[in-house]
Order: structure tokens, then sequence, then C-alpha cells
């Protein structure tokens, strides 16, 4: 059968007989000698079919499709120094084809050309429908080979560190009151009854730290049925991690371990450690987001104390309504940031509406020191407050200022959005710039305004800080994010080992004791059986490899991915049941004529 894949020949191999596999990836007849590029998930090799040195493959190479499957049977030659090929590994030597066997042909015309869709742009609906053709091409190909690389590194390291082992959680669960985007499975041996797929292992792995597992780790599998974006699917990856025993620094150290050995057995990067670490309310006051990407400054700016007296009508109600009025300054902004662009009509205004503005308000630094802005803002400006402002900003001429005003939350995501839109249009990312940060001191929980109560930040396992058990409502979250480039990676925390806290947290968000019993018995119970001390983190692989292959959507790192829709164009899933299917697992209330 096969001696080597298609990528594998090189100049070593020259005379040396060969038999390979592959698709057809393009066909070329220079004057009766037939060249073929062959190609399979490892590169492309070149074969020559000649009439006088190869007759007996000539008349098959010239009807040859592509995307043919063949066998070829040949002999490895130095390729003359004239058809050199550089951009391809195998490109100094050919294969001469003394026999080709058509495996299996191609009977319709192709949705897209696989040969040349690197550079002719497809559809990505088209790419989705017709996926396994999509995977042939050497972008898809490289990035599932980065993935398997990526996984194959993290066992690589865990299995080098001492006791840790994988284990295999359950995909058949229950919801739980905090699983209002679980995806539900009817259960037919138990009338009215419903498994919920897991959005994540936390209990589970929970459980086996009080079963003495002590270290466990595991690629997960996980379910989440919400909105959908470029670097979120229904379904998708975790790299899962529990520990006994270890505190939070010796935690973070491992991880920060783990992932700059992932970053250079990917790309050969040297990951510097420790790395840096911002509190939440830190990142919150200077970056408007828990998860900043500091490739570049941009750093925001609270001028609400400079302003509250001020006599602009909309700063000064935000701030005697609670709210802050924050700033972004931008150096240089007066030269490339038109006055047209940010006011209404323009992008960047429409940007911020999309964050929640409702209108958008500048200063222009000039050359003299003075400010130039919309009349609102510098009639109604002390002198003093517009050199406060300069001031606290560092604002120097050419800078352009950038206000909003209102509660918090907004203020902070109308801002972030603005930033990274600066970033791009300046041009302020670096290329093969990795910078990596761990967010810590997160609050325990945060306010759900739709159902009028508090909710775990994260999830209410996790563990507060010793100093703030006293008044959980304000306590800070024993948590920490690991963030790259402005993605959150990874999240994790040191959790509740006993049970008096675990009551408290549930009594935080709503739950009765009746109900937390009812819930989550199961763990209350085990936590009366010494649980020891413990804590994890997960990663999000799909997130991780997208990085790592510098792809802009998880969509092209996963083999068979769902669209923004949560359907899948290839198996067009989901899909509708029979009536008897329905009836069988009682639940043809669902079910209406004609579904």
């Amino acid at each position: 059968m096969r001696t080597y894949y298609c990528g594998e020949i090189r100049t070593a191999h020259i005379g040396e007989p060969v038999t390979l596999y592959g698709w057809v990836d393009r066909r070329r007849d220079h004057g009766g000698v037939i060249f073929l590029d062959l190609r399979d998930r490892s590169g492309i090799v070149q074969i020559v079919s000649d009439p006088q040195h190869t007759p007996d493959s000539c008349e098959l190479a010239n009807s040859l499709r592509n995307e043919c499957v063949v066998e070829i049977q040949g002999k490895v030659t130095q390729r003359p120094k004239e058809s050199l090929n550089q951009r391809i590994p195998t490109g100094e030597v050919e294969i001469y084809a003394e026999q080709i066997k058509l495996i299996n042909g191609v009977f319709k015309n192709l949705p897209f050309q696989v040969s040349t869709a690197e550079t002719d742009p497809v559809r990505e609906e088209l790419r989705l429908k017709y996926r396994y053709l999509d995977v042939r091409r050497s972008r898809m190909a490289s990035n599932l080979q980065i993935r398997h690389q990526v996984v194959k590194a993290i066992r690589c390291f865990l299995e080098n560190q001492e006791n840790f082992i994988e284990v295999e959680t359950p995909m058949l669960t229950r919801s739980t009151p905090e699983g209002a985007r679980d995806y539900i499975l009817p259960s037919r041996v138990n009338s009215g009854e419903w498994f919920a797929l897991p959005q994540s292992p936390q209990l589970f792995k929970q459980l086996l730290m009080a079963a003495g597992c002590d270290r466990y780790y595991q690629i997960a599998r996980c379910f989440r049925d919400e909105d959908l974006r470029s670097d979120r699917q229904p379904e998708f990856t975790q790299l899962d991690m529990e520990m006994s025993f270890m505190s939070l620094e010796e935690i973070i150290t491992l991880n920060e371990q783990l992932v700059a050995h992932i970053f250079k057995s990917i790309k050969g990067i040297n990951i510097l450690t420790p790395f840096p670490r911002l509190t939440y309310v830190e990142a919150m006051e200077c970056y408007g987001t828990d998860k900043p990407d500091t490739r570049y400054s941009l750093e925001l700016v609270d001028v609400s104390d400079i302003l509250k007296d001020c006599g602009f009508k909309v700063f000064r109600e935000a701030i005697i309504n609670g709210g802050i009025v924050k700033v972004l300054p931008i150096p240089n902004g007066n030269h490339t940031i038109s006055n047209v662009r940010i006011k209404p009509g323009g992008d960047i205004f429409k940007e911020s509406c999309e964050a929640g503005a409702k209108g958008l308000a500048f200063i222009r630094v000039r050359e003299n020191g003075e400010i130039d802005a919309i009349s609102a803002i510098k009639d109604n400006l002390t002198s003093e407050q517009k050199q406060e402002v300069l001031n606290c900003t560092g604002a120097k001429p050419g800078y352009l200022l950038l206000f909003a005003a209102g509660d918090d939350a907004t203020v902070n995501k109308i801002l972030d959005r603005l930033r990274q839109f600066m970033a791009r249009e300046l041009q302020l990312i670096k290329p093969n710039q990795n910078n990596l940060l761990w967010i810590t001191d997160f609050p325990m929980f945060k306010w759900n305004s739709d159902e009028k109560r508090l909710e775990a930040l994260h999830h209410p396992f996790t563990a507060p800080c010793p100093d703030d058990i006293i008044n959980l409502k304000t306590a800070r979250a024993q948590a920490y994010d690991l963030i790259i480039n402005g993605f959150e990676i990874g999240g994790g925390s040191l959790r509740i080992h006993q049970r008096e806290i675990q009551e408290k947290v549930f009594g935080e968000i709503g739950l009765s004791p009746e109900e937390a019993n009812s819930k989550f018995g199961f763990l209350l119970e085990a936590l009366e059986y010494g649980t020891p001390p413990h804590g994890g983190i997960a990663y999000g692989l799909d997130r991780l490899v997208m990085l790592l292959a510098e792809e802009e959507s998880i969509r092209d790192v996963i083999a068979f991915p769902k669209t923004q829709q949560a359907r899948c164009l290839l198996t067009n899933a989901p899909a509708s049941i029979d009536e008897k299917r329905l009836r069988e697992l009682q639940v043809i209330s669902t079910y209406k004529p004609g579904f």
C-alpha cells in the first residue's frame, strides 16, 4: 500500500519506488506530458506522466478530473532546475507515474474548486454544506492539525505532572437553576422527566475531588443553547481541570506553565511567566471590560469628579443619577478621525450607538493646547475643568477625546467597543503579538435586573475570599480568568468545600433551603463527608486553537461546526421528529400538524 504521504517526499527519496494515494489537486497538459498535483492531508507532490517514459499511465492521467482519488506507483526523480518550486516542501522532486489507478471519480460538478479555494473566496454557507470538501483544503487541514497538536501538547504536559488522571464525566445529567441555556432531552423510560446536556462538568469534577481523585483533567464536550457569534458554538470543547490541596497561587503557576508549553509546542514561542495580573476593578476602570486586549494602551479615564458640577447637562445629570463620565483619549486622533465620522450618521457614531450610546461627545486638542469641541461642551466647561480633563487624560496636541456618560455598565460597554474599533482603525495591533494576563478578585455576584435577584458572576460553587465571608453580597470571589488578546480563554476558581458556606451562597442567589436540597442535595451531602479544599479551571479549547491558528472564527478550527443560527448545513440538523417517536418520548404535546 502507501509508502509515504505526498508531503513527505524529499530529495533523499530520489531513485526510490513509491506508492502514493491522494486527490488530484490540478491537472496540466504540456504538449502531451501530463502533470498532476497530488494532494493528501500532508501536502502536495508533482506527478509526471510522459508518453515516452510512462506510456501506460498517460491515457488515464489525461482523463482525470480535479478531486478524483487515485493510486500512483512510480519513481522519485529530481526536478529540472528550471521547474523547481520553492513554495512547497516537495518542490525539488517529482514522481514519474509508471502506473495510475483510478480509485474513485468525481461524477458531479464541484460546488467550489478545492485547489483554488484559498485564493478564490467561497461563501461560508457553501463551505459548511460541503464541509468534507472544505476540510481537504490546506487551510482547514492545517487548522485541524493544529487542534490535534494542542490536545497532544495538553495531554503530554499533564501526564508528565504527578498524579493527573483523565476521567470521563456523564453527558446525560440534570438541569439546574443556573441552567437556563441547557439543552434538554426527554427520558423515554422515566415518563415526564428530562435529562440535560452538560454546560460543563463542574459538579462532577468537584465530586471527583470529594472522591479523592486529587488531580483530574478531561477534554470535555459541553453544550449551551445560547445566541451564537464568531467565538461561540452550541457544542464546544473544554480542557477541564480540578485539583485538591492546591492554593490559588499554585493553580495559577501550574496553568501558566501549561499555557507556555502549548505556545512553545505549537508556535515555537517562548511565553514569559508569570503573566501580568489585573483585578476585576482595575480592568473595568482602565478598559471597560473584564477581558481587555492589552496589545495596545488606549486606557479609559474617569472624569466624573472633575465634571460633576459642570454646566453640560448630559454629564451633570448622569453623575447626579449615580452614573459616571469616562473618556477614551486617542493620540493623533485629530489627524485620522474626522468630525463626520463621529457625528450622527458616521461609522464611529453608529459603533457607539450599537453599544448603547444615545450620542457621542468629543473634544479635540489643537496644536496651541486649546480645545475644540461641539459648542454644548465647549461653552459649558470652565477653563479649570478643561485643563483638569487634559491633565488627567494626559492629552497633548493632536489628541481626540471621546466621552461617554451614563450608568457604569453602559459607559464601559460603549468605550470598550470604541477602544477596540480605534485600535483596528489606527492599526495599533502588531502582528504575531500575544498578550496574556490574569483577571482576579471578581465580585461573587451580579444583579439580574430581569429577575430582580443576585446571581453568581461565575457559578455558585466559587469560594469567596476568606476576609469577605461576613458579607457575601459584596464579597470578592477567589476566581481567575485567563485572557489572551481580548479573548477569555480560561476561567476557574477555588471551590466551596464546606456545606455551611455553600448553603449561604445558595441563599444569596434566591434558592430556599428546600430548593437547594432538591437541586443540589447530592453536592451538599458530599460536602459533609470530608471533601478536601480544591479548585480548578476550564479552557475554551476552540477559542485557544482559533488564536493559535490566527483565525477570526472558531468555526474555522472545528471539523463540523454549526452556523450562527445553530444549524448544521451538512446534515440539515436540527430536524423534525415523526409523531410515533414523539409519542414514545411522551412529548406529544409539542407535536403540531405538519411538524
